[in-house]
């Protein structure tokens, strides 16, 4: 009988197997086969996670953040090192083609790039004799325990866009990762120990909403971080507020493409195609929605089909595949039921995804969760597929008259996560830019997620709370402020000294 691992947590510097026995099965994408089990945390793993977490605090907030700083600076090191182990990691249980798993993985890096320079950034504000003889300075002072809850989709990038900076600030963390896909989170906890992190630090567990609910109402966690639907993301919020916690939560999107007449046409369907077709369209910056103004829709259409039904869909190892596997069956029914339900309600099927052949995606990939691209036409906004974030390879087209128009449309929508338009007028692209009620916008670039030291964030029922994710903004979210106003009457001499101040 063949058998498989046990994957299970990472508390207080080491591999932890959990007190209970649920499991679940972690599977190839590619080929359906089971690769491993999981252990689903119970409130005790929970609370060990965060015990060891607390009992860390107090030692790893009082070492300089040079000193810390010099931790993420090996932990750099490592990720170089073993950056291709983890971009294989991330295709084995996503399903993502390999070199998508490794730009993942260079973004996640970049975060933690953006965090070694944390002395820098944790630097206060001082005024001199804001009255007789008093100072008055500023101070940004850690949290505490705070967590991390991370989606499928990126399984190593997203930890990254959290745990580096509120290590870096002082903080210690409990990571709670998707359980599709865990490998990623124990390699990093790996790496983490071998940069020299001291043990309870960063700690993992793994689970399901169970292991959610008990970080979330654990009275030692003080702040929370969280991606995945809005209707959780929500809830989260909520949840955490009225207790007090600090909570950012990044919910749903529904991204739109705004193409117009002027604009490169070519630039457009590769943008297009690209974004919408990536990582089988599981990403929360995908363009699910292609909006063609005016006459532009039947220029661009003809092209959009042909690109979409030659889409390279094969296993995420193959060197030529440009889309992986959908990452659950279950995902891949939801979204075949969602292509079904925007047939139904007068959306025009282009090129239909659900034909696909799993034989064309290479050997043993029969049973993976197999889709090919989907096009959809004459889509409207009272429809499904345009309301629903679809998480897969479906792009519906919507055609309207002027900018206007599509500006208006996207308005409609409750999502603000990221928005695009194609053009080559610099003034209209500036009013584009200024006016849409988005988070993140592109010109003439499709999927604008930030780089590391701008912060990450969409508005509108895309965001709960205040602060974006990494950049600066994830300095504030990580620490609290704290105000000094001092006098001294007088001064007690101290001596000289004649050595050089250092931080050891």
């Amino acid at each position: 009988m063949n058998t498989v691992p046990t994957l299970a947590h990472w508390i207080d510097g080491r591999r932890h197997p959990g007190h209970g026995d649920r499991t679940q099965p972690v599977t190839n994408p590619a080929t359906g086969a089971v690769t491993a089990r999981v252990v689903l945390a119970q409130p005790a793993d929970v609370d060990a996670a965060v015990r060891a977490a607390a009992a860390a605090w107090p030692a790893w907030a009082d070492t300089p953040p040079i000193r810390r700083a010099r931790v993420l600076f090996r932990f750099l090191e490592l990720l170089h090192r073993h950056h291709d182990e983890l971009a294989r990691a991330i295709t084995a249980e996503h399903g993502k083609v390999l070199a998508d798993a490794r730009g993942e993985v260079t973004r996640g890096i970049e975060i933690v790039e953006f965090a070694c320079g944390i002395a820098q950034l944790l630097k206060g504000d001082y005024t001199e004799q804001v009255s007789s003889g008093i100072d008055n300075w500023t101070v940004r002072q850690p949290l505490g325990v705070v967590a991390g809850i991370t989606p499928f989709n990126f399984p190593a990038m997203v930890p990254m866009w959290m745990f580096p900076l509120a290590l870096a600030c002082g903080n210690t963390f409990v990571l709670k990762p998707s359980p599709l896909d865990p490998t990623p989170s124990l390699l990093l906890a790996e790496l983490l120990r071998e940069a020299g992190l001291p043990d309870g630090v960063f700690n993992v567990v793994q689970g399901d909403k169970d292991a959610v609910e008990a970080l979330l109402h654990h009275p030692d966690v003080a702040a929370l971080s969280f991606v995945g639907s809005t209707a959780v993301a929500r809830q989260l919020y909520a949840t955490g507020a009225a207790q007090g916690k600090r909570v950012q939560a990044l919910g749903g999107a529904k991204n739109h493409m705004v193409v117009l007449p002027d604009a490169d046409l070519e630039q457009a369907v590769d943008a297009l195609i690209g974004a919408a077709f990536g990582s089988a369209g599981e990403r929360c910056m995908a363009i699910s929605v292609a909006v063609l103004v005016g006459e532009v829709a039947d220029r661009i259409l003809p092209a959009l089909v042909q690109r979409t039904r030659a889409l390279k869909v094969r296993q995420g190892l193959d060197p030529q595949a440009e889309m992986g596997p959908i990452v659950t069956a279950a995902a891949r029914q939801r979204i075949a039921d969602l292509i079904e339900l925007g047939v139904r309600e007068g959306a025009q099927l282009l090129v239909d995804g659900r034909r696909f052949d799993p034989a064309e995606a290479g050997a043993g990939c029969e049973g993976g969760f197999w889709l090919g691209g989907t096009l959809l036409d004459h889509v409207q906004p009272h429809m499904t597929v345009w309301r629903e974030e679809i998480f897969g390879p479906v792009l519906s087209c919507v055609r309207v008259p002027t900018l206007d128009d599509a500006v208006a449309l996207i308005h409609q929508h409750p999502y603000a996560n990221g928005v695009a338009c194609f053009t080559r007028d610099g003034h209209t692209a500036r009013e584009f830019a200024r006016r849409i009620q988005v988070g993140m916008v592109g010109i003439n670039i499709p999927i604008p997620v930030p780089m590391a030291w701008h912060g990450f964030g969409g508005w509108k029922a895309s965001l709960f709370g205040d602060l974006h994710v990494y950049g600066e903004e994830a300095v504030r979210f990580y620490t609290r402020q704290k105000s000094v106003m001092q006098r001294w009457p007088q001064s007690t001499p101290q001596g000289a000294s004649f050595v050089m101040p250092t931080a050891h």
